[in-house]
């Protein structure tokens, strides 16, 4: 069971971290796939984007550096704390009428499956 914690929270670290790599490189188009409509167009919507890849590549980066240097239940309060992130996403998308589809399928299915990593881990890590 733990290999499986381990590497789903592994996963889900490199996923992050791939997710933005995608905003730096290709933001607008990373962006349609979030759930809201693209923002208007503008000299600086890209890097305004890209900001979001910038905290999501250090959101990655830090479940890692918990997954090498910290305990199980270290590693565990982590993701559950950076399970709002998605959530929140998830929330913001709904208020704003976006693409419920992709609230749910994407940024919701990300922090329940955050969390039932989570909560193993800080338990199992006691």
């Amino acid at each position: 069971m733990q290999w499986l914690l381990n590497g789903t929270g592994l996963l889900l670290a490199l996923a992050i971290i791939a997710i933005g790599t995608s905003y730096i490189a290709s933001p607008t188009t990373t962006m349609r796939s979030f759930g809201l409509p693209l923002p208007e167009d503008g000299p600086n919507v890209a890097w305004w984007l890209r900001l979001k890849g910038v905290r999501d590549i250090v959101a990655g980066m830090l479940v890692l550096a918990f997954m090498v240097s910290g305990t199980e239940r270290e590693v565990g309060i982590v993701l559950l704390v950076e399970a709002m992130i998605p959530a929140g996403d998830m929330l913001l998308i709904l208020a704003a009428k976006g693409s419920t589809k992709s609230a749910f399928a994407i940024h919701g299915l990300t922090a329940a499956v955050m969390v039932l990593v989570a909560i193993p881990m800080m338990i199992g890590g006691l």
